[in-house]
């Protein structure tokens, strides 16, 4: 096992020329579509994107839109969350300093921790999330087993914690090892979710 420093059939990649892109996945079990216009430029990446999912047994109605950016090597710099439910909205930023102290505000908390070194954020219910270590460690040509510390962040009441998810090469494609779930992904060459195992395929 390593710590951050197959056969499964790929899309190619975009070429250049297509980005920026719209990328839209939809769930496989539930009433629910996230879509993502991404900017890159080298490994960094700035990217909108907004998922909507109806009242189901995993979750209330929601409507969440985030706004990601990154620096040059494809480190998160700051992300900012907005979800609405019928009882109102929740608005949160996190941020990253280049002393890797990471800043989370929500109006009515603050924190300021390393998040055990995390360079990334994760997102609960996004299969896009998944592209920002994926990218960076370039686990789409595959790898050992890897884990990758990151904040990881619920999209529905906008709490945040620190999380392990784990990566390895499968026959499958990408094995992922979330603190919700054990899954596989496959990606295309420029290390986006195609499909996400019992979670969502892109359309």
């Amino acid at each position: 096992m390593s710590s951050p420093d197959s056969d499964a059939v790929r899309p190619a990649a975009t070429p250049a020329s297509n980005w920026p892109a719209l990328l839209t996945w939809r769930s496989l079990d539930a009433p629910r579509m996230e879509s993502v216009r991404v900017q890159l430029s080298g490994q960094r990446i700035k990217a909108t994107g907004r998922i909507v999912g109806a009242e189901c047994s995993e979750h209330p109605a929601f409507s969440a839109s985030y706004d990601l950016v990154t620096d040059e090597d494809g480190v998160t710099r700051r992300l900012s969350v907005r979800t609405t439910m019928a009882a109102g909205e929740r608005h949160m930023s996190i941020s990253r300093s280049g002393e890797g102290i990471w800043m989370v505000d929500s109006g009515t908390h603050h924190q300021r921790a390393s998040f055990g070194g995390a360079l990334d954020v994760d997102v609960i219910l996004s299969p896009f999330f998944n592209a920002l270590p994926i990218r960076r460690y370039r686990l789409q040509g595959g790898a050992d087993e890897l884990e990758v510390p990151v904040v990881y962040v619920n999209l529905l009441d906008l709490t945040v914690q620190e999380a392990t998810v784990i990566y390895s090469s499968a026959a499958d494609g990408i094995h992922v090892l979330s603190p919700v779930s054990s899954s596989s992904v496959t990606v295309d060459e420029d290390g986006f979710v195609v499909t996400y195992r019992g979670l969502a395929e892109r359309i």
